[in-house]
């Protein structure tokens, strides 16, 4: 289960990985998560650096070494990982990699409501998933190609989950699509006629009124 951090933003995380290379001042520090794509891994929100780096160094995570000014630029603070912070990201990264942790996804939260479209317009919508789907798994196999061999497996494990992921969904949502499609998704027909006659099936209808899964308490009227 995971525990609560005296800094929970995913920034954090990125930023003490970034650190514990070497001390090095914000600009630098985003510099490098930006190479590393760390925005795509953590989704992490660069507006929040400032404030993430402040809470690091008030907690005790990281520690001002000193300043360096660049020509006319404005003088640049210079923080470094303390024992504390080597602790954190260490345990942190445990707790991630170790404990499953339920997250919320917008295309489960559509699964949940799903019987208020209509399942014919919901195999249009599936294949229009589907079709990106398969444009970014191109593209991430694309992406991946061009570097082997010149990283190493281990700066790429998170690329590969993310392939096996998206190759995943997309070959659900195919097999969903496909059900639909030819009708051997259980009661099409009723949820079809649902929605062209307006009057839902008895036993979606007794699912409603006990609040049963992706079953809305919404009804159409005729």
């Amino acid at each position: 289960m995971a525990r609560k951090r005296k800094v929970a933003n995913l920034m954090g995380l990125a930023v003490l990985s970034a650190v514990v290379l070497q001390p090095m001042h914000r600009y630098e520090i985003a510099a490098r998560l930006r190479s590393w794509g760390k925005d795509n891994d953590m989704g992490i929100k660069w507006g929040s650096l400032y404030t993430v780096v402040d809470n690091l160094t008030k907690h005790g995570f990281l520690e001002i070494t000193g300043s360096e000014r660049d020509g006319a630029r404005p003088e640049r603070t210079i923080y470094r990982i303390t024992d504390a912070g080597r602790a954190e990201l260490l345990d942190w990264t445990r707790e991630l990699i170790a404990e499953p942790e339920p997250e919320k996804r917008r295309f489960m939260a559509g699964l949940s409501v799903l019987s208020v479209l209509p399942p014919d317009e919901v195999v249009d919508l599936l294949t229009r998933r589907i079709t990106k789907l398969d444009s970014i798994i191109a593209d991430t196999r694309a992406q991946l190609a061009a570097v082997e061999g010149s990283l190493p497996r281990l700066f790429l494990v998170e690329e590969d989950y993310e392939l096996t992921m998206l190759t995943a969904e997309a070959d659900w949502a195919r097999g969903l699509r496909d059900a639909l499609a030819d009708g051997s998704f259980p009661d099409t027909e009723g949820w079809r006629a649902w929605h062209r006659d307006g009057v839902i099936p008895p036993d979606l209808a007794e699912l409603a009124v006990e609040g049963g899964p992706n079953t809305p308490h919404t009804q159409h009227d005729s």
